[in-house]
C-alpha cells in the first residue's frame, strides 16, 4: 500500500510540474551580451588606420612623468601641465593622461620609419557635456626622412571621412599649440547633431574638435635620441568618444557611461 501512493503522489508531482514548466515549449534564450558603442568604434578606428599602413602599439596605463611630461617637451614648471595634471601615485608616478607617453616608448626602442597608432585609456579631472575623467585615446605616429604637413592633413582627411562615411565631410584645421608639436593644429569636423547650424554642444559654433595635431617637435626627438636634422614626422591624438557622439548625435558624452540600457539598446546592430 505504501508502494502505490508513492507511485501515484510522483505520478501527480510530475504531472504538476510538466504543467508548471511547460516543458513542450522552446526554451527561454538568455540574453547575449553586445559590444559597447564605444568598445565598437575603437574597433572602426582601429581598422580605418590598419587599412592606412599603421600598425597597433599598447603602452603602460600607470606612467612615468618621464614620458608623460617631460620626454614631451613639457618640463615640471610648463604650464601646459595645469590642463593635465591629474591623479599621482607620487612625484613621478601618474596615471596617464594621455597615450603620447607610447611614442616617446616606441621612437626609444625602434629606428625610423615608424608608423603607429595607440589606444587606451587616459585620465584626467574633466567632467562636462563632452569631457570624462576616464576616457579612451587614439594617438598616431608617422616618423620618416621629408614628412610634412601635408601627409598630415591628407591622413587625417582620409580617416575622417572614412570614419563618418561622408566623401564631402567638412573639415577645419585651426592653428593651435601643443608642446611637443611645432607647428600645431586643431582639427574639427561639421557637428553631426545640429549639420553645423549651432548647438549647445558645439557651443553655437557648428563645429566640433576632435583632435589635435602637428609635426613633431625637434625637442621631442632629442628626447628620444633621433637626429631632428634627419627625421621629421607628424603626430596626432583623438577621442573615440567623441567620436562616437559625433557619429551617433549623441549630445552629452556622459551618456556613454550611465549604464542604461535603454540608451545603449539604441546602438544595437
Amino acid at each position: 500500500a505504501l508502494a502505490e501512493a508513492l507511485s501515484r503522489l510522483k505520478a501527480a508531482a510530475r504531472r504538476a510540474a510538466a504543467a508548471a514548466i511547460g516543458v513542450t515549449l522552446p526554451g527561454r534564450r538568455p540574453p547575449l551580451g553586445r559590444l559597447h558603442p564605444i568598445t565598437r568604434t575603437m574597433q572602426e578606428i582601429y581598422d580605418i588606420f590598419l587599412h592606412l599602413g599603421f600598425e597597433t602599439v599598447e603602452g603602460p596605463e600607470v606612467e612615468l612623468d618621464w614620458y608623460n611630461f617631460e620626454a614631451l617637451n613639457l618640463p615640471p614648471d610648463h604650464p601646459a601641465r595645469d590642463m593635465q595634471d591629474t591623479f599621482y601615485f607620487s612625484d613621478q608616478v601618474l596615471l596617464r593622461t594621455h597615450t603620447s607617453p607610447v611614442q616617446i616608448r616606441t621612437m626609444e626602442k625602434r629606428r625610423p620609419p615608424i608608423k603607429m597608432v595607440a589606444i587606451g585609456k587616459v585620465f584626467r579631472r574633466d567632467s562636462d557635456l563632452t569631457h570624462s575623467p576616464l576616457f579612451h585615446q587614439v594617438e598616431g605616429l608617422v616618423v620618416d626622412r621629408s614628412t610634412h604637413m601635408g601627409h598630415l592633413k591628407g591622413c587625417l582627411i582620409d580617416f575622417c571621412r572614412a570614419f563618418f562615411e561622408i566623401d564631402d565631410l567638412p573639415l577645419r584645421f585651426r592653428p593651435s599649440f601643443f608642446p611637443f608639436t611645432e607647428p600645431s593644429a586643431d582639427v574639427d569636423v561639421q557637428c553631426q547633431i545640429c549639420k553645423g547650424s549651432g548647438c549647445p554642444t558645439c557651443k553655437r559654433t557648428g563645429f566640433l574638435e576632435i583632435m589635435g595635431a602637428g609635426m613633431v617637435h625637434p625637442a621631442v626627438f632629442a628626447a628620444c635620441g633621433l637626429n631632428a636634422e634627419r627625421y621629421t614626422g607628424y603626430a596626432f591624438g583623438m577621442g573615440p568618444q567623441r567620436l562616437a557622439m559625433l557619429r551617433h548625435a549623441i549630445p552629452d558624452i556622459r551618456l556613454l557611461w550611465t549604464g542604461d540600457m535603454r540608451f545603449l539598446d539604441q546602438f544595437v546592430e
